[in-house]
């Protein structure tokens, strides 16, 4: 298996360089060359698999033998996945009136992307180890990917991790869960701004090729590959719990920010999968208006909302998609993104936007008040509790239910995030929680941050700091 560009420039990518890659030379996002097919036969002898079982059938379709060798890419998965809170690893809550809810949450720190980083931390290491060779990884983040990453690379003696969080923008306990983190190798910076602003100067960081090739630097945000490639599995799990003995297309919803899970969803469907998707967004609508009209552009602001790790103006991952969907029209998606980056506003080619609603079938547009309204009646109804991202999901399906009571389209919501890191919103819904001891102990914890405070050199000071890490290992 090997990995090219989205934009056609770079090709012939090994999983471990893949790994290592955050954009591309030319400025693109890696993919397959090719997109493995699974035989439905195949695909429905899985179905009594266990989800790490199914993960070690989909995952070693995208690395090659000679790189991870099987036994040590089973022993690197079962690691990886050790420190999940259910044994189901992403289990399936079904309530009344279809409503079907995947809770990917039980991981270390209570999020999704515990599923992909786990596996991303593991990886490294395997690697990393091997070769001798040190790593700087810089993030950026809207919320729990800040967490999540830090949580599987900490103490890792190949790899310093430096992390921008939004300063005031994430649920309190997301920052904690960051800052609150003390060892030698994590270095976390809270920024006077959202989440698409501190996005710059790493974007920035990663275009200076001398730079990141000098310091070795890299990021396991969702433009890496690994991310996406892990969370294709879940997705497959979903279709076999939810339609192990019938052929019918499984709808998910995915609560949406940089469109990084749902390009996990569409590679899932487009290795045989039936699946479909329903993108629900915060009042930052720009994945439904894209969707929808093909009017790619950034917005003029960010609009804070009670899912802060959605709030995201420009979704990155789109580029996947489009590439995925035009069955990789490298020049095509060239062009696009070239007039994007240019003007910060494109038509997306109408054959592409077609193919994509093929795909991604409906979108919905979430306000803080439906989001409050449907943690509210879901705790009231069921005694559910739903974190403010999974409510926006959620409230696809009351809606949908609202316009045709008849509709029995297997539906399966997916829920981010557990509901404990978001108090805020609790209660800002009126529902009445009691603070959980882990969230306590956060509390309590010593804190290490440095604050980026604006008219301040973002990227001057990023650039100095990881000179200084490397400086200090020599």
């Amino acid at each position: 298996m090997k990995y090219k560009s989205t934009r056609g420039d770079v090709t012939n990518r090994t999983f471990e360089e893949a790994l290592y890659t955050g954009y591309a030379e030319d400025g693109g996002i890696l993919l397959p060359e090719t997109i493995p097919k699974i035989d439905v036969k195949v695909l429905k002898s899985w179905t009594n698999l266990s989800y790490v079982q199914l993960a070690k059938k989909i995952i070693p379709l995208y690395v090659s033998e000679d790189e991870i060798p099987s036994p040590m890419l089973n022993d690197l998965l079962d690691s990886a996945f050790s420190r999940f809170s259910a044994p189901e690893i992403t289990p399936i809550k079904r309530l009344p009136g279809g409503l079907n809810v995947m809770e990917l949450f039980h991981g270390p720190t209570w999020a999704f992307k515990d599923l992909a980083l786990s596996c991303v931390g593991k990886f490294l290491q395997y690697f990393l180890s091997k070769r001798k060779k040190h790593l700087n990884i810089l993030v950026g983040t809207s919320g729990d990917t800040g967490s999540a990453a830090i949580e599987s690379v900490r103490g890792q003696p190949w790899i310093d991790i430096v992390v921008l969080l939004p300063r005031g923008r994430c649920s309190q306990i997301q920052e904690l869960q960051m800052t609150t983190v003390l060892d030698n190798n994590v270095h976390v910076y809270r920024v006077d701004g959202t989440s698409d602003d501190l996005d710059i100067p790493i974007k920035l960081c990663f275009q200076d090729h001398a730079f990141t090739k000098r310091h070795n630097l890299s990021s396991i945000n969702s433009i890496n590959w690994a991310r996406i490639m892990v969370q294709t599995v879940h997705y497959i799990y979903a279709y076999l719990q939810m339609c192990p003995s019938c052929d019918d297309v499984v709808q998910i919803v995915v609560p949406t920010g940089a469109c990084g899970n749902v390009t996990s969803g569409i590679i899932a469907r487009k290795m045989g999968v039936p699946l479909e998707f329903v993108c629900a967004v915060t009042q930052n609508d720009v994945v439904a208006r894209t969707v929808k009209t093909g009017d790619y552009r950034i917005a003029d602001h960010v609009i804070p909302t009670l899912a802060p790790a959605m709030d995201i103006q420009i979704p990155y991952n789109m580029e996947r998609i489009w590439y995925v969907v035009s069955g990789g029209d490298c020049a095509s998606i060239k062009k696009l993104m070239k007039e994007f980056e240019e003007t910060g506003s494109v038509t997306v080619p109408e054959e592409i936007s077609d193919a994509v609603r093929k795909v991604i079938v409906d979108t919905f547009v979430a306000s803080d008040d439906v989001v409050r309204k449907t943690m509210k009646s879901t705790w009231d109804t069921y005694e559910y509790l739903l974190c403010p991202h999974t409510a926006v999901g959620v409230g696809y399906h009351y809606y949908q239910m609202q316009r045709n009571p008849e509709d029995k389209k297997i539906r399966v919501v997916i829920a981010t995030a557990s509901v404990i890191k978001f108090e805020e919103a609790l209660q800002s819904a009126s529902i009445p929680y009691t603070r959980d001891p882990r969230v306590a102990q956060l509390f309590e914890s010593k804190q290490k941050y440095k604050d980026l405070n604006k008219g301040e050199d973002w990227l001057q000071m990023l650039r100095d700091k990881i000179e200084e890490i490397d400086k200090n290992r020599v």
